[in-house]
């Protein structure tokens, strides 16, 4: 068991941060290997999927003593969870090799497993580099704040959440030079995204958790889009029953999250009450810096 009074523990507590976003990841650490948090809605009565991940992946991070930057993760969503109760975050120290470090992370709520991380942490080295190029489309000083200047309605669902604040998102409209073409059965959505508040240079286990949460912010929407708009540009009641199955990401260059970054987003397929959605984040400079891919269940409403 760790001594929370000991003064690396004590350094670790006063380092982290006090911002508006920042405040989101902030997890209590109970003992060496468990920490709680709290998650805030995303639809009524349960918890924000993105903010349980990212706050299971800050977990995880806090138990690798080298700092290894997080390069993938892999999480199942098993129940909703509720934004009304504490969230604790137990994690198995799977391994600690020369180069990789390996964590999972439960995710319980009343004693019921309700997610399940997976997170792979590693030291950089140098090596060959090679990306897809990124579309050439309007950059996000050009385009209106989805969140501060959208509908009436959303800004009122968004209110009714107590979340999804200090964030700046910006949706490339769909008929904006520079769109790949549009392939029959595939859908796809491009958006600018940023934390609104800075986050600490020095700590890049905190932009991750942040671009986890920013990646469920409309990833699985994309997979629906044929039947109606994701939540933030919706103004109409929701035509279908989404939720979040399993989400995978991988890190591939440095980024900061409080920086804009394009998401460029894509559901090749949807069947069997699933729908497959894939993501790719890019910076200003046009680096692809991660990919993420979600799968959700999709309902027609009973």
């Amino acid at each position: 068991m760790t001594d929370l009074t000991e003064p690396h523990v004590l350094a670790e507590r006063q380092a982290r941060p006090t911002g508006p976003f920042a405040e989101l990841l902030e997890i209590e650490r109970l003992d060496e290997n468990t920490f709680r948090g709290h998650c805030h809605a995303g639809a009524p009565m349960r918890a924000f999927g993105g903010h349980v991940a990212a706050q299971a992946l800050v977990a995880a991070g806090r138990t690798c003593e080298d700092r290894r930057p997080v390069h993938s993760l892999h999480g199942y969503f098993l129940l909703p969870g509720s934004p009304a109760r504490p969230i604790d975050y137990a994690v198995e120290r799977v391994r600690d090799g020369m180069s990789y470090t390996t964590r999972r992370v439960t995710a319980l709520q009343q004693g019921s497993e309700i997610f399940t991380l997976s997170v792979s942490f590693k030291h950089p080295e140098p090596a060959a580099d090679r990306q897809r190029e990124v579309p050439p489309l309007p950059r996000p000083e050009s385009l209106p704040d989805a969140l501060a200047r959208g509908p009436e309605e959303v800004r009122r669902a968004i209110a009714a959440t107590g979340g999804f604040r200090d964030l700046d998102v910006r949706f490339v409209p769909a008929d904006a030079p520079g769109l790949p073409p549009t392939v029959p059965g595939l859908l796809q959505q491009f958006v600018w995204m940023r934390t609104a508040s800075p986050l600490p240079a020095d700590e890049p286990l905190l932009h991750a958790g942040a671009l986890t949460y920013l990646s469920d912010l409309t990833l699985a929407s994309t997979a629906g889009l044929n039947v109606q708009p994701n939540f933030f540009q919706r103004t109409e009641p929701p035509r279908l029953v989404m939720a979040s199955l399993d989400h995978a990401m991988w890190f591939h260059r440095p980024f900061r999250a409080d920086e804009w970054l394009l998401f460029a987003q894509r559901s090749p397929s949807s069947s069997d009450g699933r729908g497959l959605a894939l993501g790719e984040f890019y910076d200003l400079d046009g680096r692809l810096v991660a990919s993420a891919v979600q799968e959700a269940l999709i309902r027609d409403p009973a």
